[in-house]
């Protein structure tokens, strides 16, 4: 059967509804978050799909749940109030979504991935001021949330790692350009220092020159460059 997106025999209101259901409906019934250029497929040339999709978060206030901006596609997700109701109701085991967890070590390595990437272990290494063990890189890997496809341009070619759509999904991000600021997760507890004296901006290379370029390095993250979560 063909599929008629634009629905030209519908009086105004009743197209627009029918696509904001058409919207929603495979955001719902999607694993995945999906891309804007797949919603675009189902409504008509004439549409304004961000305008819809407003109109369906619009609705939808007061729901348990919400349709968000993840990993560069739309995603429905409940809200994070309902947490501990969700536990309770799946007796305690933990869905196959949203961030794992993960050691003061694990967290450490992926948060600087995350900033510099593309970095090899030896890099994570030195920043952490001990060495990141292959058992480390290998869980975040088996997580998903990294990947090690890359060559780094030195001596020996070591893998160079990144992050991946996945770590977006996990930590609810749209883009790299959503990461926080260093001091915002140390004031949160959800980093830890290592073992040193140099404030960890310092130890990651983020001077206060350096800082004022950090969307334009996101910026190139999100691109063609290295990152593979929004490619």
């Amino acid at each position: 059967m063909s599929f008629d997106a634009d629905l030209a025999d519908l009086p105004e209101p009743m197209r627009w509804r029918e696509w904001m259901g058409r919207v929603a409906a495979a955001i719902f019934s999607a694993r995945d978050p999906v891309p804007r250029e797949t919603l675009a497929r189902l409504v008509g040339q004439g549409c304004n799909l961000d305008d819809l999709l407003t109109d369906i978060v619009d609705e939808l206030r007061g729901r348990p749940y919400d349709i968000v901006v993840v990993a560069g596609g739309w995603q429905f997700r409940t809200r994070p109030r309902f947490a501990g109701a969700i536990r309770v109701a799946g007796s305690g085991v933990p869905r196959d979504g949203g961030a794992p967890e993960l050691t003061p070590t694990e967290l450490l390595a992926l948060t600087a991935i995350a900033y510099l990437q593309p970095a090899t272990r030896a890099e994570l290494s030195r920043l952490a001021g001990r060495e990141i063990i292959r058992d480390v890189i290998g869980r975040l890997k088996r997580l998903d949330l990294i990947d090690g496809a890359l060559r780094a341009p030195e001596p020996g070619a070591p893998f160079a790692y990144v992050t991946t759509r996945k770590f977006l999904e996990a930590f609810g991000l749209a883009s790299l350009r959503e990461l926080p600021d260093i001091e915002r997760l140390e004031d949160e507890g959800l980093l830890q220092r290592p073992g040193t004296d140099g404030d960890l901006d310092g130890i990651l290379g983020l001077c206060d020159e350096e800082r004022e370029t950090d969307e334009d390095a996101a910026d190139f993250a999100d691109g063609d460059g290295y990152q593979s979560a929004d490619c």
